[in-house]
């Protein structure tokens, strides 16, 4: 009898093949949408993913500006940024950052769930957001990703 052995793979640039996905955030609940963002970003959806390799694929999400939020996080979430100066700390709550940003809120949340490091950073720079319904990725002949 012959002993068979196989060897595990580990991702690297020639095995991966990054593909294109677009996320349609129309009644979209945020933090949900924005951990299965995160996990293809990581490329957790893929069979040979490796934890200390990018293998993610690229996401566009359009109309970001119609997330809903659940519960009453519209009027009590708040977003802080500081500028390290004396008086220099801002809050704005998630409406307010909606009404004037609605892409950053969506950035930040799938930023928060990546890692941080500079693999996270590379990571992060696969998400597209567009506040419309049109986005300049047609070439890419992007999939539709649906929850």
């Amino acid at each position: 009898m012959r002993h068979l052995s196989f060897k595990t793979k580990s991702a690297n640039e020639t095995i991966v093949k990054r593909d294109w996905h677009v996320v349609d955030a129309t009644n979209q609940t945020m933090g949900r949408m924005c951990s299965k963002i995160a996990s293809v970003l990581r490329g957790k959806n893929k069979a040979y993913y490796t934890p200390h390799f990018d293998c993610g694929d690229y996401v566009i999400v359009v109309n970001s500006a119609k997330v809903v939020f659940t519960g009453n996080k519209l009027e009590d979430k708040e977003y802080q940024t500081y500028s390290m100066y004396p008086g220099g700390q801002k809050i704005e709550t998630a409406k307010e950052l909606l009404n004037r940003r609605p892409n950053l809120a969506i950035e930040r949340g799938v930023k928060g769930m990546l890692p941080k490091n500079r693999m996270g950073r590379a990571m992060y720079k696969k998400l597209f957001v567009y506040e419309g319904a049109e986005h300049p990725h047609q070439a890419q002949n992007p999939k539709p990703m649906s929850f």
